[in-house]
């Protein structure tokens, strides 16, 4: 009951259940799969533990159950590039991290680009780009016997094809299915053309498919998005099984724009990978890899594919900063991911030793916790005695934040701690402690 549970909110996978993958539940298994599989399929390419998966959307909107498989963000590598070139900017992409509320976000894959046209330059920058990261690689050619010199290099690493066309589709299904790799199909602005490759590639036999009805920059981009929209509704609200594959946006294309700054080409590239990200686009071809233009599509995508029914939390508990002594300070916080690592770095920033008392308010902020009493006294009090940080300090000393200070009195009784009220931002912290640290004698009395 408890995993079947877990199936009907989309929070399990049938796989994961070893009975049902004996010879004998072929069929149920089948049956179950069809009731619980999502309108937007779910393909997978790369090798190892880089491998990525897109698509996979059960819902059109967020709100009404949650988004899995956040969007993969694809950095093009072109084969005009000369080596050292390409070696930079194979190792920036590799090295482009940044911690957010305690989770290291980086890029994704690599797309390699045929722009030469040259069959062994293709081929050779494919190979040089395999050699040099584990990343998932996307393969970017129109022409198939280019593409065919490139893939037999590295199609162990399982790249996706990019891409088939309404004249070569044959060629490109024959290679897909050959070498066992996912296909993506190209059709811009032509959402039934789209669709008539879809069925003719699925009746040739290739399964893993992604979709590509193009990306137009400029005046064009508002066609692109109404494109992503309708694609992405025939499919969950209208249940179009020849559109329900993952979606690609290549804001690359913004380079393609003539008489503007590189500057302003990066900047129109990362406003168009902001709204394809909101409006359905499970992958992404990028070009520019600033981390002003890298930055906010990570935290973006962060936190729409964060599941809104369970809030970003933490393990409550106690932490310690530098070196406390018995007269440190006693902070207490939420267990709300974004409270705790906001506090943990004003902490840390200001070299404070103190320790930290983190409360578990079922992933709830300060204002919110206190004002839906996910955030109490008592549990304080609880919090408090578990955390054995009585024996670890002499004084008596609670500073609880300035958005709970309501709690402050219920606080004392319940503990027998006195409690000072700390500022209502973490950063005023240092200031705090300057004028409030250790207490005053009168405090004391």
């Amino acid at each position: 009951m408890a995993f079947a549970t877990k199936l009907a909110n989309r929070e399990a996978r049938l796989e994961e259940c070893p009975e049902l993958l004996k010879p004998e539940y072929k069929e149920a298994y089948q049956k179950l799969w069809e009731m619980l599989r999502p309108p937007v399929r779910e393909v997978s390419f790369g090798s190892g533990e880089k491998a990525v998966k897109i698509g996979g959307k059960y819902v059109m909107y967020r709100h009404e159950l949650t988004y899995h498989n956040p969007t993969v963000i694809a950095i093009d590598v072109e084969d005009t590039m000369d080596m050292g070139e390409i070696e930079a900017r194979v190792k920036r992409l590799d090295e482009l991290a940044y911690i957010y509320i305690g989770r290291t976000l980086k890029l994704d894959a690599i797309a390699v680009r045929c722009v030469s046209g040259d069959a062994e330059r293709f081929a050779s920058t494919v190979e040089a780009v395999a050699k040099l990261t584990d990343l998932p690689l996307v393969l970017c050619c129109l022409d198939p016997e280019v593409m065919e010199n490139a893939l037999v290099k590295v199609y162990e690493r399982r790249p996706l094809l990019y891409a088939a066309t309404k004249d070569n589709w044959r060629e490109m299904a024959e290679l897909a299915t050959g070498y066992k790799c996912p296909l993506a199909v190209f059709a811009p602005g032509d959402i039934a053309l789209l669709k008539s490759l879809v069925k003719t590639l699925r009746a040739y036999g290739v399964e893993d498919l992604a979709l590509d009805p193009g990306t137009f920059p400029g005046d064009g981009f508002s066609d692109t998005l109404n494109s992503f929209v309708m694609i992405r509704r025939a499919a969950c609200k209208k249940g179009d099984d020849l559109l329900g594959y993952p979606l690609i946006g290549v804001p690359a294309v913004a380079w393609l724009e003539e008489g503007l700054p590189p500057e302003v080409k990066a900047w129109r590239e990362a406003c168009m990978a902001t709204m394809l990200i909101t409006r359905f686009a499970d992958m992404l071809i990028m070009h520019s890899l600033e981390g002003w233009v890298a930055l906010p599509l990570l935290i973006w995508r962060e936190n729409i594919y964060t599941d809104p029914r369970k809030p970003v939390a933490v393990e409550p508990g106690l932490r310690t900063f530098g070196t406390p002594d018995e007269m440190a300070p006693v902070f207490v916080t939420t267990n709300y991911a974004l409270t705790y690592f906001t506090v943990e770095n004003d902490l840390k920033s200001a070299k404070v030793d103190c320790y930290l008392l983190v409360v578990d308010t079922e992933g709830l902020s300060v204002q919110s916790a206190v004002a839906g009493r996910k955030l109490t006294a008592d549990l304080v009090a609880d919090a408090l005695k578990e955390s054995g940080v009585e024996e670890k300090v002499k004084h008596r000393y609670l500073i609880i934040p300035g958005l709970a200070a309501r709690l402050s009195g219920e606080i004392e009784e319940l503990t027998g701690w006195r409690v000072l009220v700390g500022p209502k931002d973490s950063s005023a912290i240092p200031k705090f402690l300057a004028e409030k640290w250790p207490p005053k004698e009168e405090e004391e009395e």
